[in-house]
């Protein structure tokens, strides 16, 4: 299974890394720019990814923006299944789990700094890990 980490903080890019190394092939990119464009090119190798971790505020396009066009993309192209987005941010602010949910069509939300335990609960809420 692949996962893409999109994260513009080193060291939060380098533990998320280390969470799931062992159980996915993991990409990283540091904007939401990036994270579009890999998404579009592991559909063109044909090797799409089952996970992606977003943070939500980065420079260039924010991750909500981001979401926002991989789901697009997901419907123009009848991609599935869909990709497992799970959205990150430092922000506990109800209306941006609001914005990433229901506007922007996320799988799932963890506030950072992520912890290895809540993590492997999301994913194996969302059917990719299991006990």
């Amino acid at each position: 299974m692949r996962a893409l980490i999109v994260e513009d903080e080193f060291l939060s890019r380098k533990v998320l890394r280390s969470f799931l190394m062992t159980l996915f092939d993991v990409d990283i990119v540091v904007n939401g720019r990036e994270a579009v464009e890999a998404f579009k090119l592991s559909h063109v190798e044909n090797r799409p990814y089952e996970l992606i971790l977003m943070d939500i505020m980065m420079p260039e396009v924010d991750g909500i923006e981001a979401l926002q066009k991989i789901r697009t993309l997901e419907e123009e192209n009848n991609y599935t299944p869909k990709a497992k987005v799970i959205m990150t941010t430092a922000l506990d602010d109800p209306q941006t789990v609001i914005k990433t949910f229901y506007d922007g069509g996320a799988s799932a939300y963890l506030v950072k700094p992520v912890a290895k335990d809540k993590l492997y609960n999301e994913l194996e809420k969302l059917g990719l890990l299991s006990k």
